[in-house]
């Protein structure tokens, strides 16, 4: 230990310890600095089409930054908007037919003067014997049973009627889904490095349209002596500092997200990654630097 700050040898991926202190508490702080860390993307992604067509529309350029949700390109979709309209209008229809009780209100008041017209001839029948045929009471009753058919067909179809919308609503969905699978949205937020098609040319299904980094959140990578890491390191703040071309040296705040279960026996050394900050996106993956990890005190896992 050398005066308040721990002297450390900058050998490439070696690790050495330092104890601080903070000058407003007086508390000691313990770090690990790990050399030679590099800068490596989180996430990348090469955004494929979901439809084959021709390309009507590419909205954003090489090197643009877009968000997630931002349009990338339009595949004709011309085919699958006729689909829509039409799905919406037999949705339309069926809709109609769904709220239509006309047939069911028909069929009850049908039944009531049948129960009517049979309940006078009975109660008739019951004061006047032989005023009323027996064949016409046999008539009477089968039209009462008939009425009462009708009613549960009128409601039965009524019911179908309503599978039918759900049925159509489905169509509905899978034609706003085509319409849907030709628009090529970004997954993520990022910055476009490359695109494959141009509009007016044919893409496939499933082949990729451009490539789009993440660079918001960085990965720092790097390695620590395993006989220094005596903690669990994941959650532990970290700061990564590097030059940036032009010279200009900054700093990153992040944390530790992983460290390898596994043990170099040539070196002894553990691979460790944090992930930092990036809001200007300045920081850029490939680029050196030195990672300072807080071991103790205020701070150690945020």
């Amino acid at each position: 230990m050398l005066g308040a700050v721990g002297l450390c040898f900058p050998v490439a991926l070696m690790l050495c310890a330092a104890e601080s202190t903070d000058q407003a508490s007086g508390r000691h702080k313990a770090e690990l600095g790990v050399e030679s860390v590099v800068v490596t993307l989180i996430e990348q992604i090469e955004v494929p089409a979901q439809e084959s067509g021709v390309i009507t529309r590419i909205y954003p350029r090489e090197g643009q930054y877009v968000k997630k949700g931002d349009p990338l390109a339009q595949i004709n979709d011309r085919q699958a908007q006729l689909a829509l309209q039409r799905a919406q209008v037999e949705l339309a229809n069926a809709n109609k037919q769904a709220g239509n009780r006309i047939a069911v209100h028909y069929a009850e008041k049908s039944k009531e003067v049948a129960d009517a017209e049979l309940r006078r001839a009975t109660d008739s029948l019951e004061r006047y014997p032989k005023s009323i045929s027996e064949t016409e009471i046999d008539r009477l009753r089968l039209s009462a049973q008939k009425a009462a058919l009708a009613v549960e067909q009128a409601t039965f179809e009524f019911e179908l009627a309503q599978f039918a919308t759900q049925l159509r609503q489905a169509d509905v969905d899978l034609a706003t889904d085509s319409v849907e699978r030709r628009r090529v949205v970004a997954p993520l937020d990022g910055v476009v490095v490359q695109m494959n098609r141009r509009e007016g040319e044919w893409v496939e299904a499933s082949k990729p349209l451009f490539r789009i980094l993440r660079l918001d959140r960085l990965r720092a990578e790097g390695f620590v002596q395993a006989m220094d890491a005596k903690e669990d390191l994941v959650g532990n703040a970290v700061v990564l500092s590097v030059t940036l071309p032009g010279g200009r040296a900054e700093q990153y705040p992040g944390e530790i997200v992983f460290v390898s279960p596994e043990i170099s026996p040539v070196n002894g050394q553990m691979r460790v990654w944090a992930e930092v900050e990036n809001p200007r996106l300045e920081l850029r993956p490939g680029v050196r630097g030195t990672l300072r990890i807080t071991l103790a005190g205020e701070g150690t896992k945020p």
